[in-house]
């Protein structure tokens, strides 16, 4: 089912409600006290990524719009029956479950709209911060704080003379990344959890982020569309758009987020660094 492009945009707006609905909950979550497990992968999981999902996930089945929903917390579909979908949805209920142990406010909700194999909406909201981006295929990309006027926004054209890098909070800086960073020569960071690193680039107050370690597709369905729709890209290290649901595995390539190709981001990389984390 491929919507079309006055539906994407109704949609989207449909798909920022069910976000604020599932950050309403989160933040009651986050103020009143929570239960924190290890998932088999060793990442974090809390009361509110479970209660987001379930929020979402009924949120998404009751529009008028019946595709599958693709969760997180709802990942172990067989790639037997998930390949067979053109449309569906693509869903963090909440993307930096770490900051939010952390009680820094810099966690999101993640939706996106996947068709063939590309995001045709993304939707990234920041509960805490009442702090919305949001971007539909062809109606650009934008920002919103609280109940405030939605502003449009845009990557920056050039990176000036220093690179400004967009970077985790996390001590996420292994071997690669240094070196990543030793490549690239002078440049200056600015620090955020969650989907609002590549948000940074899609507004401009980034250059560059580059992931150079593991994340999955519901990490970066929503921003994608965001950035791009902002005039930036996500890429994996061969410099080809992240493509989504192709294969039996969801974890992304390493990638980058950037704005102006005025730079070949590919060059700073580390000799030998294999397509997809190890």
């Amino acid at each position: 089912m491929c919507p079309d492009s006055e539906q994407i945009q109704r949609l989207t707006l449909s798909a920022l409600g069910v976000a604020k609905q599932a950050g309403q909950r989160i933040v009651e979550v986050y103020q009143n006290g929570y239960e924190v497990t290890t998932k088999s992968d060793q990442t974090p999981l809390t009361t509110a990524d479970l209660e987001a999902h379930r929020i979402i996930k009924d949120g998404l089945e009751a529009l008028d719009f019946e595709v599958p929903v693709l969760s997180e917390e709802s990942s172990a579909i067989p790639y037997e029956e998930r390949h067979e979908w053109d449309t569906y949805w693509l869903v963090d209920p909440l993307d930096g479950t770490r900051e939010f142990i952390k009680r820094n406010g810099e966690f999101t909700v993640n939706i996106a709209l996947i068709n063939q194999g590309s995001p045709v909406l993304g939707v990234v909201y920041a509960p805490v911060l009442d702090l919305s981006y949001y971007a539909s295929q062809g109606g650009g990309a934008w920002k919103a704080k609280g109940e405030s006027e939605p502003e449009q926004i845009h990557v920056r054209a050039s990176t000036g003379t220093r690179v400004v890098v967009a970077r985790s909070r996390s001590p996420e800086t292994g071997p690669n990344m240094q070196r990543f960073l030793e490549k690239l020569g002078d440049h200056d960071e600015v620090a955020m959890g969650s989907a609002l690193k590549s948000c940074l680039v899609a507004e401009g107050a980034a250059d560059v982020y580059a992931r150079l370690g593991p994340t999955s597709e519901w990490d970066t369905g929503a921003a994608q569309c965001i950035v791009e729709e902002a005039g930036g890209h996500i890429t994996d290290i061969a410099m080809k758009d992240l493509r989504y649901n192709t294969r039996e595995s969801l974890i992304n390539p390493h990638f980058f987020v950037f704005g102006s190709t005025e730079h070949n981001w590919r060059s700073y990389l580390p000799a030998g660094l294999p397509y997809y984390p190890v």
